[in-house]
């Protein structure tokens, strides 16, 4: 009788255990995308699901439309818009908060960066080799 009531007790907490680790974290992403897609305005800087960089030019039910280009309009699905981009006033901003607060500037390296020059790989001819066999010319 108590191992029957020990293995009720353990399928309960396993599913306890997958609704606080895997339905619930889900249904808050999924409220958070519902709550930014709707409040798309056109103006904004967005990025695609697929990584396209485009701004928000109208917005109809279901669908947004982008300009990716000047000139250049694409319909998308509302559900196609990965996230909205922070205007880069707004970074800056940050930024300079963070700088005043007494930490490292993060702009600006600590030390000096110096780029790596790679010797780029010569042919066959300026090695001074015949290109049809391994013998040098004279």
């Amino acid at each position: 009788m108590g191992d029957s009531y020990s293995s009720l007790i353990m399928i309960a907490l396993m599913v306890v255990v997958f609704y606080f680790l895997l339905i619930r974290p889900q249904r808050k992403r999924q409220q958070e995308q519902a709550k930014m897609q709707n409040s798309l305005t056109p103006g904004t800087g967005v990025m695609t699901t697929t990584g396209l960089f485009a701004t928000v030019v109208a917005i109809d039910a279901d669908d947004v439309i982008l300009e990716i280009a000047p000139g250049v309009e694409t319909r998308w699905v509302k559900a196609a818009i990965g996230r909205v981009l922070v205007p880069v006033d707004d970074a800056e901003e940050d930024l300079k908060a963070v700088d005043t607060a007494g930490t490292v500037d993060p702009v600006t390296p600590a030390t000096p960066v110096t780029p790596v020059v790679q010797d780029t790989p010569k042919t066959a001819e300026q090695r001074g080799e015949d290109q049809d066999s391994t013998i040098r010319k004279p």
